[in-house]
């Protein structure tokens, strides 16, 4: 498996948790504008090595989640901002330009 992007959540915001009971996971590198920060999971931005692609592989820990759908801004904004909106219900179509959606639920564990 090729890794094209490589990261570690340094902070989570107040109410980055929230989403999570909605099966979303919002990232945002480091320096995040404080009115975001408080929903996100922040990051140490790493650098994107190619598009993300449907059935790419999304690991959280050695949890490992398929890509089922991308949003035609998510790579972008993930390699300019570090900002992604993971969504874990296996759509086959993006709802949201940056959305990235996976299979599977997120696991509480990891937070």
């Amino acid at each position: 498996m090729t890794i094209i992007y490589q990261t570690t959540f340094k902070k989570v915001g107040n109410f980055a948790r929230d989403a999570l009971q909605e099966n979303m996971l919002i990232t945002f590198k480091e320096g995040a504008p404080a009115d975001l920060e408080d929903y996100c999971f922040i990051h140490s931005h790493g650098e994107l090595q190619g598009n993300i692609q449907v059935g790419d592989i999304v690991k959280f820990d050695h949890y490992e989640f398929k890509v089922t759908a991308i949003g035609n801004v998510a790579s972008f904004n993930l390699k300019e901002l570090g900002h992604i909106t993971f969504r874990f219900d296996g759509a086959i179509q993006a709802e949201y330009p940056g959305t990235i959606h996976l299979t599977g639920k997120f696991h509480s564990i990891l937070i």
